[in-house]
């Protein structure tokens, strides 16, 4: 996969790099309009299934989609919450199945994470609105950058979409969707 979409893609060490913010979602309902608005469209539904293992660093998972594919997706970010750096890599998988047995048996299952993911384009963002089973709705933007774009021009990329999409600063979260699963016990395998 060259690129995830939204814009370019900046490689450096074969990583890309966005910025990302998540936030808890009060009204879901009146993000979604605002989303439709600025892009222009309707979301796009993909729903997801994310298997997280074990690893040193960093984040490593599998992601399924309902076609029978998956992607093994690696990344760094800091947990705090706001706009932050984000690394990542992504290898598409035709035999997901396969690949999630090898990688479960060498290095372990931390959990799942399943969610009904719409998706907006906005320029060079994306805007993703996740109903996460056991954890309720939430905004995730990514500022895809490129090559010449620094972290803060996406810092202030990101920062804008959050206001104009009425999101406030107390809604941001830290982590991943799995840590708020593991911190409130209801991670499956």
């Amino acid at each position: 996969m060259g690129r995830r979409g939204g814009g370019d893609v900046t490689r450096r060490g074969g990583m890309r790099r966005n910025v990302e913010l998540k936030a808890r979602l009060r009204r879901a309902a009146a993000v979604r309009g605002a989303a439709e608005r600025r892009s222009g469209a309707a979301g796009t539904a993909l729903p997801q299934a994310d298997t997280f293992f074990r690893v040193p660093a960093g984040r490593l998972k599998l992601r399924r989609s309902p076609d029978g594919r998956g992607e093994l997706i690696f990344y760094e970010r800091p947990d705090s919450a706001g706009p932050k750096l984000s690394q990542f890599t992504i290898t598409p998988t035709d035999d997901p199945d396969g690949l999630e047995a090898v990688l479960a048996q060498a290095l372990g299952v931390l959990g799942v994470v399943r969610k009904q993911r719409l998706l907006y384009l906005v320029g060079q963002t994306r805007v993703h609105l996740d109903s996460v089973e056991g954890l309720g709705d939430f905004l995730e933007l990514e500022v895809v950058l490129s090559e010449d774009q620094s972290v803060e021009h996406g810092e202030r990329v990101a920062r804008e979409l959050m206001v104009e999409l009425g999101v406030q600063d107390e809604d941001l979260v830290t982590g991943a969707y799995l840590d708020l699963l593991l911190a409130k016990g209801g991670v499956s395998p």
